[in-house]
């Protein structure tokens, strides 16, 4: 019925379809994101399953030629993920924790990225090509459910500080790697001779893209000075788009230039205004983005018994990636707060605040299937689809619970803050109550009621604000409502 729309739409207008589609895609990718909040889950869960039911593999609602046209998702929603991150990449703090962080985020990237590749290339013996490239994607986590955790529970500490940190060096190793890995891939699956260049190129081209990042920052910080809101806001955006475009020209993703941007734009202009105005921009691209991604996600080809990838079904291939990254990351994670001499409660609570895995997997995933193209770019695709969903299912609970273990937030935000005010200044519970509601009256502006005033002063009565403007203070004071 829909399709049968959509084609006598299609033959009035093709931009009507594209309209509607997009309408739609906000909409339902909203309306599961206030499903997934009462089940206390992240947004982004909600907007990937919610492309799943709307997508071409579900119901059908969304055209499937949608999918191909907005390939160009991807590339901006990896921009916008990774010039806000420059928000965390201050010098002010690295240069204190620059070795510590590196050693950690070292170790525990290359662990899991190791642990997948052994069990998928040499236990279940997969695809060369599709073992290096999952193991690759293995080492990425996904910094926006990581930042969204800390932020609702308010934590503080060197725990915090370190997570943020590595979390963000995390997706630099993983995009090195996967330059690497998705030409060594391509090599094999070509049948062409083994050659370093060929994996050092893309290795080569990501440094000048990172290089390149930090000159677009610096001219964006002039560019920007002076300017009101609106004006750096399109300046921003613009030069964002225009390094995508010459990022796409190479073949290389924008993730690493975008964050070189960031930084070198947050050290040096000191303004984290125009990151909050991208935040508001970003939403609904990044909301589009995910949609889309779970559109992508081919249902029956996971479920189905006869798409297998060797001698095991895709579904058996994806829980044992699922498994086993988590598996490296807590390991890798583990040894590196070791060898960085960090305290007992980061060393044995650090990998489970590295388990969320979306964004950047995705974005990553969907560039190497249209790289690899074919089955195997589909398969690619679903495999790191599907666990994404697991991953943001588990993830921000698993974050949230080590940092209550490591001791950076309590259960309520404020039992430290109020016991430590109670040993300086101990008082009951009612002297705090009547402190508090004096607080809250010096707060409330001088109201301008010259009648009650009038009839307060003539029958000799105390004025009383708070008596002035409630119905039971104005029962208490004998007038009728």
């Amino acid at each position: 019925m829909l399709s049968a729309l959509y084609e006598k739409l299609q033959q009035q207008s093709q931009a009507a379809v594209v309209i509607i589609s997009v309408s739609l895609m906000l909409l339902c990718g909203f309306l599961m994101s206030r499903v997934t909040k009462k089940l206390r889950l992240p947004n982004v869960t909600g907007y990937i399953i919610a492309g799943i039911i709307i997508g071409p593999f579900c119901l059908d609602i969304i055209p499937v030629e949608m999918i191909g046209a907005m390939e160009f998702l991807s590339d901006i929603a990896l921009a916008l993920i990774a010039f806000g991150t420059g928000e965390f990449l201050k010098f002010s703090k690295l240069k204190s924790s620059f070795g510590k962080v590196g050693v950690i985020t070292v170790a525990e990237a290359l662990t899991a990225s190791l642990f997948v590749f052994f069990a998928l290339y040499f236990v279940l013996k997969l695809d060369f090509a599709l073992s290096l490239i999952l193991s690759a994607l293995a080492c990425a986590t996904a910094p926006a459910s990581t930042m969204m955790t800390i932020k609702q529970t308010g934590s503080r500490g060197d725990f915090v500080d370190t997570l943020l940190q590595v979390v963000l060096f995390d997706d630099v190793v993983a995009l090195v790697f996967y330059s690497a890995a998705i030409s060594a891939a391509l090599s094999f699956m070509q049948g062409s001779a083994f050659s370093f260049v060929e994996i050092l190129l893309p290795v080569l081209k990501n440094i000048a893209v990172f290089s390149l990042g930090a000159v677009f920052g610096f001219v964006m910080k002039l560019c920007t000075k002076g300017n009101s809101d609106e004006s750096r806001l399109i300046i921003a955006v613009s030069m964002l788009f225009a390094f995508c475009s010459i990022c796409a020209l190479l073949e290389v993703s924008p993730l690493l230039g975008c964050m070189s941007m960031g930084c070198v734009y947050t050290n040096l202009s000191k303004d984290d205004r125009l990151l909050k105005q991208l935040n508001y921009l970003s939403l609904p691209v990044l909301l589009l983005f995910f949609v889309r991604s779970g559109m992508s996600f081919n249902f029956d080809l996971l479920l189905n018994p006869a798409s297998a990838v060797g001698n095991f079904s895709l579904l058996f291939v994806g829980t044992v990636y699922f498994l086993v990254r988590i598996l490296g990351k807590y390991t890798g994670a583990f040894f590196g707060c070791f060898l960085a001499k960090k305290p007992r409660e980061t060393r044995n609570y650090f990998g489970l605040a590295l388990i969320p895995q979306a964004g950047v997997a995705i974005g990553l995933a969907d560039l190497g299937s249209r790289a690899i193209k074919g089955e195997a770019g589909e398969l690619l695709q679903t495999v790191i689809l599907a666990s994404s969903v697991l991953y943001e299912l588990i993830g921000p609970a698993c974050a949230k619970l080590s940092l209550y273990l490591s001791k950076a937030y309590t259960l309520d935000g404020r039992a430290e803050i109020e016991e430590t005010a109670q040993k300086l200044n101990p008082m009951t519970c009612a002297e705090l109550l009547t402190e508090r509601i004096k607080s809250i009256q010096k707060e409330l502006p001088e109201p301008d009621l010259p009648q009650y005033q009038q009839t307060y002063e003539a029958e000799g009565r105390p004025k009383n604000r708070f008596l002035e403007f409630s119905s039971f203070g104005n029962i208490f004071a004998g007038k009728k409502l």
